[in-house]
């Protein structure tokens, strides 16, 4: 099982793309980013120089959103800034073991495909629990859980690097919340990420407190600061 110090869990998106996520990029040089409506992720090589960054705004096209994640280094002063993030990169200690899948722990929760997607969509209107569109759901498993036959709350599988698998859009609907869901989603998930020798991690936003309480009980622990941007091409 991956350790703690993986360098992929440096650069999620750009190992992401290049391994397990290639039938979902789009390439040119090496600058990569996902397709239309699966994520706006944008990854270019660890030390960019000027060519990188060239290529992906010609990837992206001009005036283009181009979500660069965790990514240390900076575009061009041309490039315009859209937001700035702090957050946290958080990874399944091996303290406290998920349940394995069907041990009861996921009693309620059924898997989300593509006839989900609007009610996912609808549910992520409601919740935002960050980036989610229309073909996401293609990056892993997402799972929900519903109520009189609603979707009130679901988590999903994103970024892949070798050896690990992200939790993410982890969100509950406002009258729903207090019941356990998210708890419940992301240690289903979590069992299945462990049971196939994978590790489990994901992002928080810092000022997320509530969240990180809840992962932190679930068996996370940070393992580095982030600083998410996102930039617009010239």
């Amino acid at each position: 099982m991956a350790n703690d110090d993986d360098p992929v869990l440096d650069d999620p998106v750009g190992r992401s793309l290049a391994g397990r996520h290639a039938h979902l990029a789009r390439r040119l040089g090496r600058a990569a980013t996902y397709l239309t409506d699966v994520a706006t992720f944008c990854s270019v090589s660890t030390a960019p120089d000027a060519k990188d960054w060239a290529d992906l705004a010609e990837l992206l096209g001009p005036g283009a959103f181009a979500d660069m994640f965790g990514c240390p280094a900076l575009p061009p002063s041309s490039w315009e800034p859209v937001f700035t993030l702090e957050g946290r990169q958080m990874i399944w200690s091996g303290g406290t073991r998920p349940d394995r899948p069907g041990s009861g722990s996921d009693t309620g929760v059924v898997e989300l495909g593509a006839d989900s997607v609007p009610e996912m969509l609808e549910l992520v209107a409601r919740t935002e629990p960050g980036p989610f569109w229309s073909r996401t759901h293609e990056l892993g498993t997402y799972l929900g859980v519903r109520v009189d036959g609603t979707l009130v709350a679901m988590a999903g599988e994103r970024l892949r690097p070798p050896g690990w698998t992200e939790v993410s859009a982890v969100c509950t609907a406002p009258d729903a919340r207090g019941q356990g869901h998210a708890a419940r989603l992301v240690g289903a998930l979590a069992a299945r990420i462990v049971a196939r020798g994978e590790r489990p991690f994901l992002h928080v936003a810092e000022a997320n407190t509530g969240a990180t309480a809840l992962y932190e009980r679930l068996g996370f622990r940070t393992r580095r600061q982030v600083t998410f941007r996102g930039f617009r091409t010239p």
